[in-house]
């Protein structure tokens, strides 16, 4: 019982100190699991030992991951990817396969062993690239779709490596038929999420028991990954694939947010068992060669794939940050590798060293994607970020601007359970925003594609939110050239900018400062003396005076000296009624109290 408690205490302690540590030194979560995993593992402290069977136990958080992955992708989203798919994923698996290939070559490898070799190094990570992708909110954007698109690929390409890989072998039986077992679960699995889910779920469901239905959920995760593992597949290919089968079920959502918190504690558990087996004897014993080839790797594949990402259709800004989240090793490849030592296509030491190199490199996506970042500014200083791929959300309201207005307006809504989509062009309010959870998309609020992106067509209301007064004015007339059902509520800086919606059309505005300076007026009257009730009365009747005063003003907002007058008949008007309440209230407030009036602000 002690040694129980005390291996997940000492992971739960490790995540605890370290992964927070790495957020804030902006270097991802991942990096802080894996160098967890160094610390506690075998060729650290030892404080965790059975490193191999931590490893099967957190892949489930791979095989959760991918399964929430294909819930959010239905199958029509799946069939428009399938040209990236596989184009793009056959193209990257032979251009960097063929460029490991030709590097182990050069380093004595026979030419059947570094074409395997070769293809193992060319997959990528699947949990660390989409972790990384969404920490750095990069999924959604043509880098991230063509990144996924190609982790997609090596998943299934996996199926035919290992099914080719006995043939490769000195004496290789060509009568293997793993290929009809590998056929054979694949087809299990759509049938099963097709026919045999729904009812299941719904029968599940009907029990209204929540423990119960997540008690399933995680069944048929694990159940799927078991028949995949058991033809010798990749787990969490069959998952992704009941994910896409169950995306337009009714219980999609309820799927989600059971199996979320599961996912995040396993994934977290994976990164770091990877840490664990990272051989640091060898790396002590050969440090140079094991780091130049670790960053080798990583440069070379960095390399390749930045090539790639022109004939992907990848924008120029983000093809550096496009080659780092796919420069790591995949933990497949240690199954790949394996392998071929078990069918002695690769010796012992050959496999030792290229899955530690694999394993490194894990370690070193936080630092690439640094580079990255600094070599596409560098390589395009003039370039603009490109705005972010908006998903479809079903949000009835569309905020365009979130600062210190736009914040408070969405808070007040999701507070009050509505859904929102959130537009900013301020890259680094996006980053931090995003940190704190808020989902914002970066993009021009006055383009007309994205607008349409947004949503703008099945919304029912816009909050225009933007400061910029001639960007607030251009959104103003787009949307109601383009989306005249919806509602617009605005803010306006100041009495010009109201003026300046108003004739727009515009009927619901709230100047931004207004009301929170009569609020201040009102306290600076009760710290003066003035009772409670008597400084509220001030402040309403101030108010309700300045809002008349527009209305007159509006139709003469052009004509300065027609609205100077105005004012200043206002103003005399106000001063005369505030004179009367104080006179008539002077016996129980202060003498001084004398409240002046200022017109409106042009």
């Amino acid at each position: 019982m002690h040694d129980l408690l005390l291996t997940p205490i000492v992971f739960l302690l490790t995540a605890v100190l370290l992964v927070p540590l790495a957020q804030r030194l902006r270097l991802g979560s991942v990096l802080g699991y894996l160098v967890g995993g160094c610390l506690i593992g075998p060729w650290g402290l030892a404080l965790v030992g059975k490193v191999e069977l931590i490893g099967h136990v957190a892949e489930i958080g791979v095989v959760l991951m991918l399964f929430l992955i294909g819930l959010e992708l239905q199958a029509d989203k799946l069939m428009a990817m399938r040209r990236l798919v596989l184009g793009g994923g056959a193209l990257q698996l032979v251009a960097c396969g063929a460029a490991f290939a030709a590097v182990a070559a050069l380093l004595g490898l026979g030419w059947v062993a570094a074409a395997v070799a070769g293809i193992a190094l060319a997959l990528s990570s699947t949990a660390i690239a989409v972790q990384t992708m969404q920490e750095r909110h990069l999924q959604h954007t043509p880098a991230g779709k063509a990144a996924f698109a190609i982790l997609l690929f090596q998943d299934m390409a996996a199926i035919p490596l290992l099914v080719v890989l006995p043939l490769l072998a000195p004496g290789g039986d060509a009568g293997d038929f793993s290929w009809l077992r590998a056929a054979g679960a694949v087809a299990a699995v759509l049938l099963i999420g097709r026919y045999l889910m729904p009812p299941l779920l719904r029968f599940v469901a009907g029990t209204r028991l929540r423990e119960i239905f997540t008690a399933f959920a995680l069944l048929l995760v694990l159940g799927i990954a078991q028949l995949m593992s058991l033809a010798d597949l990749s787990m969490g290919l069959g998952a992704f694939l009941a994910g896409v089968l169950l995306a337009s079920s009714e219980y999609r959502k309820a799927l989600e947010t059971d199996l979320e918190p599961f996912k995040g504690l396993l994934l977290g558990l994976f990164f770091t068992s990877v840490g664990m087996s990272v051989n640091l004897g060898m790396l002590a014993a050969q440090p140079w060669l094991i780091g130049a080839l670790t960053i080798g790797y990583v440069v070379l594949k960095m390399i390749v794939m930045a090539a790639l990402a022109r004939a992907l259709k990848v924008p120029a800004a983000q093809r550096w940050p496009f080659a780092a989240v796919m420069a790591q090793g995949s933990e497949f490849a240690f199954v790949v590798l394996a392998a071929a030592q078990d069918e002695r296509v690769l010796s012992a030491q050959w496999t030792q060293t290229l899955v530690l190199v694999a394993a490194l490199s894990m370690a070193l996506t936080p630092l690439a994607m640094l580079a990255a970042g600094r070599l596409g500014k560098a390589l395009n200083p003039k370039a603009k970020r490109p705005a972010d791929v908006i998903e479809p959300q079903g949000a009835r309201v569309i905020i365009a601007g979130f600062g210190r207005v736009g914040q408070i307006a969405g808070r007040l809504l999701m507070a009050s359970g509505f859904k929102v989509t959130v537009l900013d062009n301020d890259p680094e309010l996006i980053e931090t925003l995003r940190r704190f959870g808020h989902r914002v998309f970066y993009g021009d609020a006055t383009r007309l594609d994205l607008l349409r992106q947004a949503g703008a067509a099945e919304a029912v209301l816009i909050i225009n939110a933007i400061d910029d007064m001639p960007t607030s004015l251009a959104l103003t007339d787009l949307v109601r050239e383009h989306f005249p059902h919806l509602k617009i509520v605005g803010r306006a800086r100041n009495v010009t900018h109201l003026f300046e919606l108003r004739a727009r059309g515009v009927e619901t505005i709230e100047r931004e400062t207004f009301d929170g300076a009569l609020l201040l007026g009102r306290h600076a009257l009760e710290h003066l003396g003035v009772d409670a009730d008597t400084a509220e009365r001030a402040r309403e009747r101030f108010r309700a005076h300045n809002l008349a005063t527009l209305e007159s003003l509006q139709p003469h907002y052009q004509d300065e000296a027609k609205r100077i007058s105005i004012g200043q008949a206002a103003q005399q008007e106000l001063a005369r009624s505030f004179e009367e309440d104080r006179l008539r209230l002077k016996e129980g407030a202060p003498e001084s109290f004398s409240p002046g009036v200022v017109p409106p602000t042009p």
